[in-house]
Formats: C-alpha cells, sequence, structure tokens
C-alpha cells in the first residue's frame, strides 16, 4: 500500500511565520489510520504551530495539507471539524454549566416541530458514551465531573462528530494514575477502530507506554518521525534537546565558592501536590547553587511554586534552619525571605505598565507591609543602586519596564529579590529568552549571589548552564524527582541519562 493511501492525514512543507519568528519552516507529517502518533518538543519547537495550521486556527503559508488524498483548507477549527479532524485540549472545550447531553450532542440536536427533542438528545448521549464504554447520568451538569471524566466527554463528542482525526493535547495533564490507564484504553480502542490519533505530552513514559510512531520537532523545523519500539529514550531525548551527549569541564564546584560564612539550611521534605508533583525531598545551603534538571513538563516550574507558595501543597513542609516555614502563599514566603524569579516573566513577574523603580521595589515593600511604606527617596536610591550595579539598560528608573527588552526584565526581577535581601531565591529558566550579552550577565551574577552566601535553586532547560553553574543537580522527570547528581557526576551526559532512565 503506498504511503498516500496509508496516510489519513499527510502535511508536505509546512510553514508559518509570525514578525520576526519562524514558528513552522517546511515541516513534513504523515498520521495513519489505526495510529497513535506522538508529536513531541521542548518550548518554541512548535507544536502547537503545527495543530493551529492542521485545524484552521492559522492559515499556513507554505505547504499543504492532506486529509485522506484531498488538500483541505479550514478556515477555524469548525471547518477542520466537519472535515473529520477533532482536538481535544488539556483544559476541556465545553460547558460546564451544561447537562453531559447537552454538551455531546450541541449544535446536533434532534429538532421537533421547532424544539430540541431531549429524549432523543438523551438517548444520542449515551449513545457516544456507549462507544468508549462509559456509563454515566448524562443529564447532570459536565462541571460536576471530574476532569478525567470531562475529557473522556470530549474524546466522545470528538468520535460522534464522524472524526478521522483526533488531536489530543497533553489529555493526562491533570489526571492521575488510573485516570490515564482508563483514557489509554480507550484511545486503543479507537486506534483499532481505525481512527488516526496525534498525542501531544512531554511525559516519555507515556509515549512508550501507547504510541506507534513519533515525530520531533525542534525550532519550528522537523528533526524526524520514528518507530516508537525502534527508539531508545536516550536518543529521542537528544532529538528533542539537539545535542549529542558530551562532557563539559567548566563546572562550579562548591569549593570554589567564595562564600565562608555560616549559611542556612533550607530543607525541602516530602513537599507535593496530588495530580501537580509527587512529594519531592531536597537540602539546600546558604553558598550553595542547586540545578533543577529536566524536559519540560517534568516538573521544575511546580516544585518552584510549591516552594514558593504560588501553588498550595497538599503534603511535605519546608524547613528553614531546622523550624517549618508557613508557605499557604507568596506573602507567607516572601515574609520568611523567600523570593521566586518566574519561568514567565511577562505573565507572573513584570508589572509592566509600573515603572523600572516601582517594580525593583516590590518585593522589599511586600515584605515591610503596605503600612509602613517606604519613602520616594529612598525607592529612588535602592533602584538607582541596583541599576548600576545589575547593569539595567535604561534612561532612567521611571522608564515603564515592559518597554525594557527581555534580558534587562529579567535583570529588574532579580533586582527586586536583591534588595528585599533574601536568604533563598528560585530562579525558573533564569535566562530564556535573552540575547548572549545579557545571558553571560545572568550566568555571571548567579554565581556572584550565591557568594555572598544566598542558597539558590536553579530550575533550567540549558544542561550546559546547570553543569557550568550548579553545586548539586537534581533530576526530575514525569512530575517526581528520580536523581540527585554531585561533584564530577555533574556532566550533560549524566543528567540525559538520570532523565531517560
Amino acid at each position: 500500500m503506498s504511503e498516500q493511501t496509508q496516510s489519513v492525514l499527510s502535511i508536505r512543507g509546512a510553514a508559518k511565520f509570525f514578525p520576526g519568528v519562524k514558528a513552522l519552516q517546511d515541516v513534513d507529517f504523515d498520521l495513519q489510520s489505526g495510529e497513535i502518533h506522538a508529536l513531541l518538543g521542548e518550548n518554541g519547537a512548535g507544536k502547537s504551530t503545527l495543530i493551529k495550521v492542521i485545524t484552521g486556527v492559522h492559515p499556513r503559508d507554505a505547504g499543504s495539507v492532506t486529509l485522506s488524498g484531498r488538500e483541505i483548507h479550514p478556515k477555524h477549527p469548525g471547518d477542520a471539524q466537519a472535515l473529520g479532524i477533532s482536538t481535544v485540549y488539556q483544559e476541556v472545550n465545553l460547558v460546564p454549566t451544561l447537562s453531559v447531553a447537552e454538551n455531546l450532542m450541541l449544535e446536533r440536536q434532534t429538532l421537533k416541530f421547532g424544539f430540541i427533542a431531549w429524549k432523543k438528545t438523551e438517548s444520542d448521549a449515551k449513545a457516544a458514551l456507549d462507544t468508549l464504554g462509559l456509563d454515566i447520568d448524562v443529564n447532570r451538569p459536565l462541571g460536576s465531573y471530574s476532569v478525567a471524566i470531562q475529557q473522556l466527554i470530549a474524546i466522545a463528542r470528538a468520535v460522534a462528530l464522524d472524526a478521522r482525526v483526533l488531536i489530543l493535547d497533553e489529555p493526562t495533564a491533570s489526571l492521575d494514575g488510573e485516570e490515564i490507564k482508563t483514557l489509554f484504553r480507550i484511545m486503543g480502542e479507537l486506534r483499532a477502530k481505525g481512527l488516526g490519533i496525534i498525542f501531544v505530552t512531554h511525559f516519555l513514559d507515556q509515549v512508550y507506554a501507547i504510541t506507534d510512531r513519533i515525530t520531533v520537532l525542534r525550532n519550528g523545523r522537523l528533526v524526524g518521525t520514528f518507530v516508537t519500539r525502534d527508539l531508545p529514550q536516550i536518543d529521542l531525548i537528544n532529538h528533542m534537546l539537539g545535542r549529542e551527549l558530551a562532557e563539559v569541564s567548566s563546572h562550579r564546584h562548591l569549593d570554589e565558592s567564595g562564600f565562608t560564612g555560616k549559611g542556612r539550611q533550607i530543607q525541602i521534605k516530602n513537599l507535593g501536590k496530588k495530580r501537580v508533583l509527587e512529594p519531592v525531598s531536597l537540602d539546600l545551603s546558604g553558598g550553595e547553587i542547586v540545578g533543577l534538571a529536566g524536559l519540560l513538563g517534568s516538573g521544575r516550574t511546580e516544585l518552584s511554586e510549591l516552594i514558593f507558595g504560588a501553588t498550595k501543597a497538599d503534603s511535605g513542609l519546608v524547613f528553614l534552619d531546622g523550624e517549618p516555614v508557613m508557605l499557604r502563599s507568596p506573602r507567607h514566603a516572601i515574609r520568611a525571605g523567600f523570593g521566586l524569579c518566574p519561568e514567565d516573566r511577562k505573565q507572573d513577574g513584570i508589572v509592566a505598565e509600573l515603572s523600572v523603580r516601582e517594580n525593583i521595589m516590590l518585593a522589599l515593600q511586600g515584605r515591610r507591609g503596605w503600612l509602613r511604606p517606604i519613602a520616594r527617596a529612598e525607592q529612588q536610591k535602592t533602584a538607582d543602586e541596583m541599576i548600576k550595579a545589575l547593569g539595567i539598560a535604561t534612561p532612567d528608573s521611571e522608564k515603564p519596564v515592559g518597554q525594557l527588552s527581555g534580558g534587562n526584565q529579567q535583570k529588574v526581577i532579580l533586582a527586586r529579590w536583591l534588595v528585599s535581601k533574601p536568604i533563598f531565591l528560585i530562579l525558573d529558566e533564569p535566562t530564556r529568552g535573552i540575547d548572549v550579552g545579557a545571558h553571560a550577565d545572568i550566568i555571571k551574577l548567579i554565581k556572584e549571589l550565591c557568594d555572598e552566601g544566598l542558597a539558590l535553586l536553579v530550575a533550567s532547560s540549558e544542561l550546559d548552564e546547570i553543569v557550568a553553574f550548579a553545586d548539586r543537580v537534581a533530576v526530575m522527570r514525569d512530575r517526581e524527582k528520580v536523581s540527585e547528581l554531585t561533584g564530577a557526576d555533574i556532566t550533560q551526559d549524566k543528567i540525559i541519562a538520570a532523565i531517560a532512565q
């Protein structure tokens, strides 16, 4: 049988450009009937853009998309759905206040004398759920069911729409182990019925458990398509990261630190949250840098947010010098001397409309309390000192921080925490999206902060960075800590091997 007759969906030379960004370049992709095909890649690889091109969210700028041998040009997701391409997202895209039956049959209800025939709607909904082996009350509101059941209802709706291609975008991100088993059983049954399924996930164990083939994208380009059973996991990780295993000799050992005082002790004991992160234990000392390594979705950001109280843990404790610290919110963390530079600085870090001065002073003012306002003269003096010390490129401290470059915004967030004199600072992807010069400045700052006695936890997907500055490395995979490396074991190949084991 030819490739064309085997492929229910075929993409050739797909390209999509945005101002200053080549989101997709010359990408080929084939999905066969009766296949579960993983689409993998790190942040910015092009996965979401490819899905949006397939489903008509974005018109493609080059290339072709063929469905069952016929070229298609969907103008929006409704067009794609009518053609037989349905997508189920991590955040279920249905109406929680409507009943299960109403959601399943939305826009397809049987009418009788111009009115909805509710008994027929109910029976059709039950028939749709029967195809997945689901026996639930279709008259209950969708929102009264768990996320897992809502996912399955969304899949049932897609199948009932005569889908030939089903795209599952991070469907397991909010599910527990038993719910994932149920989802995989249903995916297997749909595969057996001839449906082509594109499975987007960050959990590599799940890729090997359920998929037939894997396509890897990196920086908007196709790396390759592989048969799952023939691709060792360590090779898959190398394809995703874009580097071969390599030794890096620029490792900064703990005994090279310039800090000689008595460091504060931070202990993280069994900190976790159901469906977010398995319990993690980790110790840090003042004057030490601990790297947090792992692929996208491994749990690095989730651990950072649990420690800082941005996400409330349901197990475990954090101790400072042997005493438990209450971390019910970021306010409590700040008062304890903890700081977090978040991964998404634009969304969670800076207040774009406020000035550089105002952004720098936020954490110190929060730590003092709003009933003790910091005098304007003190604000100005502190901001000017930090602008000079960190080399923040701004004409003055009153410039809106949203108008600065990414690297300078990152320096402003660092300055914010430094003026509050934290004991423990968490940096989540501190060099992402910044230019080479700013990148070097941030790495230099990380080492200098450590030399001053600060305890640092640095989460990064850049393995060469971690190897260069970390005294210890905690390796995350599938939302749990799987390894801890020290000394001469901190190399790129050992980290990748730990991720892949």
